[in-house]
């Protein structure tokens, strides 16, 4: 998700600094501005609430060529000195929080000292360059080696699920790899080096069951396990803000392998929507009769058009209680974590802009993603190893 840059603050000095040579008579103040790198419309703004504290009626004050060229050099030198200072803090994270050892600050430090003076570095750490260059000198420990090289394996596990991976699913990549790691250690070091997976946020479900359709019932009952592929498969819509409006996503999960195995999206929620999300499905997973299909009771499921498509396929429907979002959990709990993981970190402009994100997200989710259900292999990881095995038993 795109953030907002973050404003710079500037320091009473530099702003009371900046007026006085605005109020000169000698440079315009548009053209101090352009001087200092701020812009004019925040150096106007000092102005006029300075000449409304200041009201004296007494005039510019006079400045000379030499006080005004020494005041920008040491205006600008400052200025640049704020903006290098909110760089490497940028950089830095969460280096600065209490509790963190310092020798991730000197670390840290070691690794930008191409980019900043090092004496700059340390102050902004909060670190004296004495403590600094004796760290240097010392040689790294046995444990220290090891964490190193397993903070890089982290790393690079964290940046492949394009930092959706919390400690509990890197640690389980860790363990494939060989590695021998505890899980406080990976949840230690991910939090020290601020590898944060984004946080669910609070789910928000509408389906319209006011209709005249007939309802069927919920005879998946909450068994959200199948000993096969297709024997099972629950189905849901949600829907993804962008700024032309909203765009609406219909999936069917296939609760063998909590693959999803249809999908549609569209700017309408209709019974269309459903239907192309159905179709895929049947298309690509050919179903045996009598496998069970289940959904909430909202108008575009229970459609005449969509359930003459469930009776083609020979499907026994099943449908969740009126307003019990728990009869349909796998579905919700795949949208929560398809948000979690994307939605709520994108600003979207278009709708054909989210569609291609969800996209690419859902061929990532089936192929690659590690899921928890299926002892953390992807779900297309998880058909072929027990399809394989049950050809070989």
């Amino acid at each position: 998700m795109s953030k907002k840059a973050k404003r710079t603050r500037f320091t009473k000095e530099f702003k009371a600094d900046a007026v006085r040579l605005a109020l000169s008579e000698s440079i315009p103040t548009a053209q101090v501005a352009r001087d200092l790198g701020i812009h004019s419309g925040a150096l106007y703004n000092w102005v006029a609430k300075h000449r409304a504290e200041h009201a004296t009626g007494e005039g510019r004050s006079v400045v000379t060529d030499d006080e005004r060229d020494e005041e920008l050099r040491r205006l600008r030198r400052e200025n640049r000195i704020l903006k290098e200072e909110r760089e490497i803090l940028k950089k830095a994270g969460g280096l600065l929080r209490q509790g963190v050892p310092v020798t991730h600050r000197y670390r840290f430090i070691k690794e930008e000292k191409a980019n900043h003076p090092v004496r700059t570095l340390c102050r902004v750490m909060q670190v004296s360059r004495s403590g600094f260059y004796d760290w240097q000198k010392r040689p790294l420990s046995e444990r220290a080696q090891e964490n190193a090289m397993l903070l890089a394996e982290i790393e690079e596990i964290f940046e492949a699920s394009y930092k959706r991976y919390g400690f509990r699913r890197v640690l389980s990549v860790l363990l494939a790899r060989g590695y021998h790691a505890g899980k406080h250690r990976v949840a230690r070091l991910m939090r020290e080096n601020g590898l944060f997976a984004r946080k669910r946020r609070a789910f928000c479900k509408t389906t319209d069951s006011n209709h005249n359709y007939d309802i069927e019932h919920n005879k998946l009952n909450r068994a959200f396990t199948a000993a096969a592929p297709n024997q099972a498969w629950v189905g849901d819509i949600t829907y993804i803000r962008t700024a032309e409006g909203w765009l609406y996503l219909a999936v069917l999960i296939d609760l063998f392998s909590r693959r999803v195995v249809g999908w549609a999206m569209s700017r309408f929620i209709d019974t269309k929507l459903a239907l192309d999300a159905l179709d895929m499905a049947l298309t690509h997973r050919q179903p045996e009769p009598g496998f069970i299909h289940h959904t909430d009771r909202g108008s575009q499921y229970a459609a005449n058009d969509y359930q003459d498509e469930l009776d083609r396929a020979q499907a026994t429907v099943s449908m969740s209680r009126k307003g019990n979002c728990w009869d349909n959990a796998p579905s919700e709990s795949f949208f929560s974590t398809l948000k979690t993981e994307l939605i709520y970190r994108e600003e979207f402009a278009t709708r054909e802009a989210a569609q291609h994100a969800i996209l690419r997200y859902l061929m990532w989710y089936n192929a690659h993603r590690i899921h928890s259900f299926n002892d953390y292999v992807s779900p297309m990881q998880f058909e072929r190893f027990m399809l394989t095995r049950d050809a070989a038993a």
